[in-house]
């Protein structure tokens, strides 16, 4: 694996620093109802993608999620003014504002959703994994869901075809505690999600997704064998969010007191310690990042709030082309 150096850490800090304001905005934005629908927030989750970027071949790997996604494909390339665009529902967004919060895109970068149903990436991302195979790329695909997902009929049939087939896949759970408002302690007999690997014979651990550094060295472990033609791994990524599952969530089924005792263990404050440890940036230079993080929030802001809404004939644009109905033509 790459070493992780003070640059490593820096990089972290300041990606991780953007992605919790980015989204603190997205917050924001969605009370004043320019952002529509469901927002579903990563905040206190940030250490799982800092570690796995640290592990990727972005050249050739993959990564696929549900619809907690917006600073995933950020972290992987794309323009978060588009994001932003996206999420507000602009003609500039990633997919031209026709796919809102849950369905970020980019075939480009890599990242292939941003998937609204609970659980549907799973087979998506073991069949993406054997694309990779198949065509012999060398690429890996990580296929992220939750907690929630986990007690999903599919994730079996993914795990037992990717065993058999010795798929370049890593199968990563998200769990951060609960399935929307449902604690993991409720919804099985036993709360170790990663043992549901074992019965397939599959590599199962579970991570300190709170720490980069944990997910970067199990991220990269997994990858490796992935790429050996081992097949996959299951990693549960034990991490917490410190927002509800969405906006509208009232978040009865936990205390305040919980929240605030998992922010004690930040991800952004954990990498920010060891680099004050370490003398690696004296206070003004983290000023200095902050205020770049700032500045690059309020960028995105303004892109996303003075471009267009799409034209009201995209909407018509993207459903079909029949080549026997003349009347609506196909223009995208």
């Amino acid at each position: 694996m790459k070493e992780i150096t003070k640059e490593v850490y820096l990089k972290w800090y300041e990606d991780m620093q953007f992605w919790r304001r980015f989204e603190d905005k997205l917050a924001a934005l969605y009370i004043q109802q320019k952002v529509r629908g469901f927002l579903h927030l990563y905040n206190g989750q940030e250490a799982i993608l800092a570690g796995a970027l640290h592990a990727m071949d972005l050249s050739k790997d993959k990564m696929i999620t549900a619809y907690r996604n917006h600073v995933q494909p950020i972290g992987m390339g794309v323009d978060p003014r588009r994001v932003m665009a996206e999420l507000l529902g602009k003609a500039t967004g990633t997919s031209q504002g026709l796919g809102g919060s849950m369905h970020i895109f980019s075939k480009e970068h890599g990242f292939y959703g941003g998937h609204g149903i609970v659980g549907a990436q799973i087979p998506v991302g073991a069949g993406m994994a054997f694309a990779e195979q198949y065509k012999g790329t060398g690429g890996v695909s990580l296929t992220y869901f939750g907690d929630g997902a986990a007690r999903q009929g599919s994730l079996h049939e993914a795990f037992n075809m990717a065993m058999l087939w010795k798929l370049p896949v890593v199968f990563i759970c998200e769990n951060n505690g609960y399935a929307m408002g449902t604690s993991v302690e409720r919804t099985a007999n036993h709360s170790d999600v990663w043992k549901l690997g074992l019965g397939y014979e599959m590599p199962s651990f579970a991570v300190d997704a709170m720490n980069p550094v944990k997910v970067a060295e199990a991220m990269f472990d997994a990858m490796e064998r992935a790429r050996r033609g081992e097949g996959p791994t299951f990693l549960e990524m034990k991490t917490y969010r410190y927002r509800g599952h969405s906006m509208s969530d009232a978040q009865h089924y936990r205390t305040k007191e919980e929240v605030e005792e998992y922010k004690k263990i930040d991800p952004i404050t954990q990498v920010l310690d060891v680099i004050k440890e370490n003398n690696w940036a004296t206070p003004e230079e983290i000023e200095v990042i902050d205020q770049r993080v700032k500045d690059l929030v309020s960028e995105c802001e303004r892109f996303a709030e003075d471009s267009p809404y799409p034209e009201l004939n995209v909407m018509y644009d993207v459903v079909y082309d029949q080549e026997n109905y003349p009347f609506i033509p196909h223009k995208l």
